[in-house]
């Protein structure tokens, strides 16, 4: 391929063709080697470039390798500085060790052809012997590159139905993993397991989502916590994730099926390898949640006066909230109500509560309270039910411990042969970066539970640190102010149940108020 050209006085001199070497590469995997797939391009492509040296062929020093990019996109950064080194007269032909390595799309190859004949630039495959110079080694090339995407969509199909095989068996098929769980790839196969501290937050997330039922509250609550969705780091050790929630996160982080131990491909549910962090209880009765909200349009009625059982109060025949709202009588008397959320978005006739003064039902649950210091059975019952409380978080918290102590088990074990096996490539080193953090995080939050636990039993109260909490109650009710009344009813009580039919109010108190309570008076004692 030497080139030649008339000189000023007729005679005609020899040009000498400079080549350049593009290596492609698809995957990371093996790029961090002393010499790798790259280099043995590149290593091919000079040696066929060394052998035309009497046709003038020369080999320039620039190097086009891109490692770790798709023949199927043209987003690629040593073509795109190739493409515009052709463009400024540098080159005159391209050298690859095969025909594919440029590109696997027909319509891709077909637009750098295009730019290589627009500024004369040959092409040449090292493996495949042809050139661009003649209609031959163009019709050649055509046909070689029509197999290549061929090839190309083959592989695509495979790896497509594998997936789908995969997800039918209930197997975790790969994708960036949802706040709860960690690859584990020590196995054959990656697979999904728990994160023991994440898990706990997600369960968490779901039940405050129950609780607030809508999305926003949940969004400014976990905003509040400083909870964030999923941190990750990849295999070059980038981090990735740890963004605050928002609507759409927490929306697509709620309905995702992963969490109940499901696995999900083109709308088939499919049961999991991996274990569920939600009950498919708790699951379900999010989704029906998020089903009626997405037609009522999950709107919040808030109340800017207050009131004493702002947030406490619900309707038990539909069990909705009961939202504290005011009308001027004459002479500008002004009313106080409690009325049903339901009730005021469909109408009356849709929820029998109406509507409740406020100052009567505010003085029921004060009495309520205060009848703890002098009825026996009441106070009893109020105990048990705390108690009964506190060792639902306890067992809830020991579970965490023990997903915990497992999770750290398997980081230890993994740290242990990533030691014995003495890699030191990028890889390795950015895993057991990420081990160690995750080791230490693992062990702080062990001692999280352990004081969460210690904490739990100390809220155990006697029958006779009860009744000493409320000994005096009205004299500390009346020393408050309204916004400290309703901050300690707040602390008191986790729920307030009108019932319409019944005529009657129930309280639930906080398993933990009493003692806090307690603790309390006992200060002031001494």
């Amino acid at each position: 391929m030497r080139r030649q050209r008339s000189s000023g006085n007729g005679e005609v001199e020899d040009r000498r063709v400079r080549c350049a070497i593009y290596t492609r590469k698809s995957s990371e995997e093996g790029l961090d080697q002393e010499f790798n797939s790259l280099d043995a391009q590149r290593e091919s492509a000079e040696a066929f470039i060394a052998s035309q040296k009497a046709e003038g062929w020369t080999c320039l020093p620039e190097r086009y390798d891109d490692g770790g990019f798709s023949g199927g996109s043209m987003e690629r950064p040593a073509l795109a500085r190739l493409l515009r080194d052709i463009q400024s007269g540098g080159i005159d032909c391209v050298v690859v060790y095969k025909v594919d390595r440029l590109s696997r799309s027909l319509l891709d190859f077909s637009r750098i052809m295009e730019t290589f004949e627009n500024h004369g630039v040959s092409f040449v495959s090292v493996t495949q012997q042809f050139n661009t110079t003649h209609s031959m080694g163009r019709l050649t090339l055509n046909i070689l590159l029509s197999f290549a995407q061929f090839e190309r969509e083959i592989i695509g199909e495979r790896i497509r139905d594998k997936v789908a095989a995969q997800k039918r068996k209930g197997k975790w098929a790969g994708g960036v993993p949802v706040l709860g769980y960690d690859v584990d790839r020590s196995g054959p196969s990656p697979r999904l397991v728990i994160n023991a501290r994440e898990a706990a937050r997600a369960r968490d997330i779901f039940a405050l989502y129950l609780e607030k039922g809508s999305l926003q509250p949940v969004v400014s609550e976990l905003a509040r916590r400083g909870w964030v969705n999923k941190r990750r780091i990849t295999r070059s050790g980038k981090k990735l994730g740890g963004r605050p929630f928002d609507r759409a996160t927490l929306h697509v982080f709620l309905t995702n099926p992963i969490l109940s131990g499901k696995i999900v491909h083109k709308g088939e549910v499919y049961e999991g390898e991996h274990e569920a962090i939600i009950s498919q209880d708790l699951f379900d009765k999010v989704q029906a949640q998020l089903r009626l909200n997405s037609r009522t349009g999950g709107a919040e009625v808030r109340n800017k006066y207050g009131a004493l059982l702002r947030g406490l109060l619900k309707c038990k025949g539909c069990g909705h909230a009961m939202t504290h709202t005011f009308s001027s009588g004459r002479k500008g008397r002004f009313y106080r109500y409690y009325r049903c959320v339901r009730s005021i978005k469909s109408g009356a006739h849709v929820c029998p509560s109406g509507t409740l003064p406020a100052a009567e039902i505010e003085r029921v649950v004060v009495d309520e309270v205060r009848a703890l210091a002098n009825d026996k059975s009441l106070l009893t019952q109020v105990l048990n039910e705390a108690q009964a409380a506190i060792g639902t978080e306890r067992t809830a918290l020991e579970t965490e411990r023990g997903e915990l102590q497992a999770e750290l088990r398997r980081h230890h074990q993994e740290l242990r042969r990533l030691v014995k096996d003495g890699r030191t490539d990028r890889e390795a080193t950015a895993r057991v970066a990420d081990l160690n953090e995750r080791i230490r995080g693992g062990d702080q939050r062990l001692r999280e539970l352990d004081a969460r636990i210690a904490e739990l039993e100390r809220d155990r109260v006697t029958r006779a640190e009860a009744e000493a909490a409320f000994a005096d109650f009205d004299g500390l009710w009346a020393s408050l102010s309204p916004r400290e009344q309703a901050r300690m009813l707040n602390l008191l009580i986790s729920a307030v149940e009108y019932d319409a039919k019944a005529g009657n109010v129930s309280v639930t108190f906080r398993p933990t108020s009493i003692a806090s309570l307690a603790r309390r008076r006992t200060e002031e004692a001494a």
